[in-house]
C-alpha cells in the first residue's frame, strides 16, 4: 500500500494464509509443493518513494509492459529497455482515499490492452464520482466508461475478445461484474459464496480461457473455474487450493492446464498443473517482493512485485519458463 501504511497483524495473516481456508466442498487439494528453479533477473526497479507499487500488467506484442502503480494512482508504460513513463495519474479523492473499502487509500488496479493499443483500467477511490472502469487511448486522458460501486474494491480485469465483454472482480463485495465493450453499464455476473472474502480480500485476479472465467480468491487461497453457459455462470469448480495469498495469475501454453500464479504474502510464484499440482518457480531469493501479477509472452514470464509489506524494492522481474 502506501509507504506510510501500517501493516497490522491481521493484514499479514491474510496475506500469508494465516486466516485463509478453502471451504468449498469437493475441491481439489494440491500435491506437496515442489521446487523448480528458473532463470530470472530483475529488469526494472521502481521508486517506492514515488509510491510506484506495481499492481497489474498488460503486454503489447513488442514486449512493452503497461502497469498500474496502485499507491500512486497511476498508469505507466515500461519499455523493453527498462524506461518507465507515466501515462496518467488519477485525481485523489477529496477525503484522500480513506473511504476506499478495505485498503483505505485510492488505487489503480486491473489493466488490459486491446489490439488497437487502447488501455482499460480500474480505479478504486471510495467515491461514487470516480470509482469505475476507465479507457485511456494513446496520447489521451482517462475517460470513465462505466461506474462501479464506491462501496466495493474493483480489482481484477479481463476482456473476453470473443464476446467483447469485460469481467471485473470486486474484492470487497465478493462479486464478478461484466461490462460490454462500448457499453456504459456494469452488471453483477456472479456473487457466488466462493468469491467472498473471509475478512480481507476475496476474489482477486480474473482471466477468460476456453469457455470459462477463471478467478483467484486471496483469502481462501483458491483458484476457481466458472464455465460460461450462454454468457451466464455455470457451477464453480475449485481447481487448486492452499495457494496462500494468491493474487493475479496467467496461463502458460495453449491449454488451460498450466497456470502461473503470484502468491503475494509469501513472495513466491508457482505453477499450478493438472489436478492442482503446485510447483514453486520463484521465491524471495530471486528478488520477489510481494508479487502482485504475472504475464506470459512465449516462454518469458513477467512478474510485478509491489513490496507492499516488505517496503524494500518494487520491481519487474523477467524469467524463462521451462518447456514442459
Amino acid at each position: 500500500m502506501t509507504t506510510a501504511t501500517v501493516v497490522t497483524a491481521a493484514l499479514m495473516a491474510a496475506l500469508t494464509g494465516g486466516t485463509a481456508s478453502a471451504t468449498t466442498t469437493g475441491s481439489l487439494r494440491p500435491a506437496a509443493t515442489q521446487q523448480e528453479a528458473v532463470p530470472s533477473r530483475i529488469a526494472v526497479h521502481f521508486d517506492l518513494a514515488k509510491r510506484q507499487t506495481p499492481e497489474n500488467i498488460a503486454l503489447s506484442p513488442d514486449g512493452t509492459a503497461y502497469v498500474t502503480f496502485a499507491a500512486a494512482r497511476q498508469v505507466a508504460m515500461v519499455t523493453k529497455k527498462g524506461t518507465t513513463r507515466i501515462l496518467a495519474t488519477m485525481p485523489a479523492p477529496m477525503d484522500g482515499g480513506v473511504d476506499t473499502p478495505v485498503l483505505k487509500f485510492a488505487l489503480t488496479t486491473g489493466i488490459v490492452r486491446t489490439d488497437d493499443g487502447t488501455l482499460y483500467f480500474l480505479y478504486a477511490s471510495g467515491a461514487a464520482e470516480t470509482t469505475g472502469l476507465y479507457r485511456l487511448r494513446e496520447g489521451g486522458t482517462p475517460t470513465r466508461v462505466a461506474a462501479l460501486p464506491a462501496t466495493g474494491l474493483p480489482n481484477g480485469l479481463a476482456l473476453d475478445e470473443r464476446s467483447k465483454t469485460f469481467y471485473i472482480t470486486d474484492s470487497a463485495l465478493g462479486t464478478i461484474s461484466t461490462v460490454r465493450l462500448g457499453d456504459h453499464r456494469a452488471s453483477v455476473w456472479s456473487s457466488a459464496p466462493q468469491l467472498a472474502s473471509t475478512g480481507f480480500i476475496g476474489v482477486n485476479g480474473v482471466k477468460v480461457r476456453d469457455g470459462a472465467v477463471w478467478a483467484s480468491n486471496l483469502d481462501r487461497g483458491t483458484l476457481l473455474r466458472i464455465p460460461l453457459r450462454h454468457g451466464r455462470p455455470g457451477p464453480i469448480k475449485v481447481m487448486a487450493e492452499g495457494l496462500a495469498g494468491i493474487d493475479d495469475f496467467a496461463f502458460a501454453g495453449s491449454g488451460d492446464d498450466r497456470v502461473i500464479a503470484a502468491l503475494h504474502g509469501i513472495s513466491s510464484v508457482v505453477r499450478v498443473g493438472p489436478k492442482g499440482k503446485v510447483t514453486t518457480l520463484l521465491t524471495a531469493s530471486d528478488g520477489l517482493q510481494n508479487p502482485t501479477s504475472v504475464a506470459v509472452r512465449g516462454r518469458t514470464l513477467h512478474v510485478l512485485s509491489a513490496a507492499y509489506t516488505t517496503a524494500t524494492d518494487p520491481n519487474l522481474l523477467l524469467a524463462t519458463l521451462p518447456r514442459h
